[in-house]
C-alpha cells in the first residue's frame, strides 16, 4: 500500500486541535493498516519522526432509509505522537 492510501484525512475536532499542543495529531486511516504502516506513512508524507501511534476502531452505525436498514462503513482512527525534536505538522494553511 502507498502512504497516501493509508492516511485518508486528518480528523479536525475540538479535542484533536487541543491535542496538537502536545504534538499529537489525529488521522483517519485505512481499516487494514497496522501501527507500523501508519507510522511509516506519516513519516514519509510529512517528514517528521513519530514517537508513538495509538489506534481506535469504530463499528458502523445502523441507519434507516424508510423501510430499508443498513450499516455505515466502519472506521479506524490513529492518534500519532511526534518526538520532541520533530517539527510541527501544518494541517491548516494560513
Amino acid at each position: 500500500m502507498d502512504a497516501r492510501d493509508i492516511i485518508k484525512r486528518p480528523v479536525i475536532t475540538e479535542r484533536s486541535t487541543d491535542l496538537m499542543a502536545e504534538k499529537k495529531y489525529t488521522f483517519e486511516v485505512d481499516v487494514r493498516a497496522n501501527k507500523t504502516q501508519v507510522k511509516d506513512a506519516v513519516e514519509e508524507i510529512f517528514g517528521v519522526k513519530v514517537d508513538k501511534v495509538n489506534v481506535q476502531n469504530y463499528k458502523g452505525k445502523f441507519k434507516r432509509m424508510g423501510k430499508f436498514g443498513g450499516y455505515t462503513n466502519k472506521r479506524r482512527k490513529a492518534i500519532v505522537k511526534l518526538t520532541a525534536d520533530s517539527k510541527e505538522i501544518e494541517l491548516f494553511e494560513v
